[in-house]
């Protein structure tokens, strides 16, 4: 991670800015895979927030996170109500910070492994308590009115003998479990092969705009504080984008 005197500089906010329009558009283009139900969309937006958060950390990578998400709200708003937007923020940040907390300390192949296995197992199983007390519960409530007719029509394609009494039990680990390691396998692995390239020319990047002249210590706490504040203002004007694009297309 940089030190915290250019964790604010101008190539980290650039960089965040990149990671996180690559991350919408990637989380945009989603698709169905024919072995799972069609409303599990699969994107490989998981890949750029990785990169994200290996070149620029935990904190950067959640922001990343949070960023994609609320430009996706802007773009295309929401078909779940917002719920299932909240929840890919919290499966994401599961995902992205114990990569960045492990990988901060052990900078090696073996701590990049280890944080990727060990966000993976936690982002999957923060995916199947979500979907079992948050996703489902709210989609049958909000989505189809409390019935469990259209739900039920979208999982018996692939597994005719599923009913409301056995949902959860097919749904969770039949779907939801491989999904989501599958998801995060993909993510991982096409960020182990080009993690290293990028990481290069970001360094090289860094030390170009880096300033000539060493700021003071005061200068660097406001730097922090207006970068924070204009970051904050960027999230409040992209939420209410999303909520205003929300109603008007109801």
């Amino acid at each position: 991670m940089a030190s915290a005197k250019h964790y604010f500089s101008s190539t980290r906010i650039a960089m965040l800015a990149l990671f996180s329009a690559l991350a919408a558009l990637l989380y945009i283009l989603n698709f169905s895979l024919p072995f799972f139900p069609g409303f599990l969309e699969f994107r490989f937006s998981d890949i750029p927030v990785l990169i994200g958060t290996f070149v620029l950390g935990p904190v950067s990578g959640c922001i990343i996170v949070v960023m994609m998400v609320l430009l996706k709200l802007v773009i295309v708003s929401t078909s779940t109500f917002f719920v299932g937007d909240l929840a890919d923020i919290l499966v994401g940040a599961a995902l992205v910070l114990p990569v960045g907390l492990v990988y901060d300390r052990m900078r090696t192949l073996k701590g990049a492994l280890l944080g990727m296995g060990l966000g993976t197992l936690i982002s999957t199983a923060l995916a199947v308590f979500l979907n079992r007390f948050l996703l489902v519960p709210a989609y049958v409530a909000l989505m189809f009115d409390g019935r469990w007719e259209p739900l039920l029509g979208m999982m018996t394609p692939l597994f005719p003998d599923c009913t409301q009494e056995n949902f959860y039990s097919i749904y969770l680990w039949a779907a939801v479990l491989p999904f989501n390691l599958l998801r995060c396998i993909v993510a991982a692995l096409v960020t182990l092969l080009v993690y290293k390239h990028i990481s290069r020319a970001v360094n090289k990047l860094n030390e170009r705009l880096r300033p000539k002249k060493e700021r003071s210590e005061e200068e660097e706490k406001k730097r922090a504080v207006v970068t924070i504040a204009v970051l904050a203002a960027v999230a409040l004007v992209l939420v209410g984008f999303a909520i205003l694009h929300f109603f008007l297309t109801q």
